[in-house]
């Protein structure tokens, strides 16, 4: 592929409650795209939040301008609103990320630094390697994201060191490829596109990044989430 940088990111942008959150995750990437020189549209995927978030979005809609800030509703599984939004994506590189600041928004450092680098078609965020880490959590939700990790690399053998996190950078085509192929839903789904895009071939980078809790709102994760997880976690051992 080759090695020009993108003329435009596309930020897909999920939120669920966020209504408190998202002014300022929009504010922060907005002028860290325009502060970089970067074309940039954010795609705000709202799955149907009764706290007013949609209103929020309509209200940046208006301020930034609808060139920037592009809105929509879905109500299907959490997975689903990356390929819904990716419909409306005009850019050549997608950025995925959460809407409640657990990650840090000065990201054109995945495309500048580490794409550049080695031409990745994937840049992923990794709490597990590096100077990486996690802030906020208490033991329990350590426990368990530890755990998951490394339930993922002891039975697919991925060859990244964190599959459960969604802080990443692809290439449009290739995550149209990867979204193509995978099946999973809910927090399976980023474990899938890893294991499926080192199948296919596709080259995987990573960054350490600071994985910080969120200040407002809660965290859609909860025991249906782990079962979930799990049954993914056994399907994708024995169909990959």
């Amino acid at each position: 592929m080759a090695a020009r940088g993108p003329e435009r990111v596309s930020v897909l942008l999920p939120t669920y409650n966020e209504r408190d959150n998202l002014p300022l995750v929009v504010w922060l990437l907005a002028r860290t795209f325009s502060d970089s020189g970067i074309d940039f549209e954010i795609i705000i995927i709202d799955d149907g939040s009764p706290d007013g978030t949609q209103e929020v979005a309509q209200q940046l809609e208006k301020i930034y301008g609808s060139d920037k800030i592009v809105r929509q509703l879905f109500l299907f599984p959490s997975g689903t609103a990356y390929i819904h939004g990716m419909k409306y994506a005009t850019g050549n590189f997608i950025v995925i990320m959460d809407a409640d600041l657990s990650h840090h928004v000065r990201l054109h450092f995945m495309y500048s630094g580490k794409q550049k680098e080695g031409n990745f078609d994937i840049v992923s965020g990794t709490r597990y390697k590096g100077n990486g880490g996690v802030y906020g959590w208490d033991l329990k939700r350590k426990l368990i994201s530890r755990g998951a990790n490394f339930l993922t690399q002891v039975l697919l053998r991925p060859g990244a060191s964190d599959l459960t996190g969604s802080f990443r950078l692809y290439r449009k085509e290739v995550l149209q490829k990867l979204m193509e192929k995978c099946v999973s839903k809910g927090y399976v789904f980023q474990m899938e596109m890893i294991v499926r895009a080192r199948q296919m071939g596709f080259t995987i980078g990573e960054v350490p990044i600071s994985f910080v809790d969120r200040v407002y709102g809660e965290s859609k994760l909860g025991g249906n989430e782990i079962v979930s997880f799990l049954k993914g976690l056994l399907t994708l051992f024995a169909t990959t």
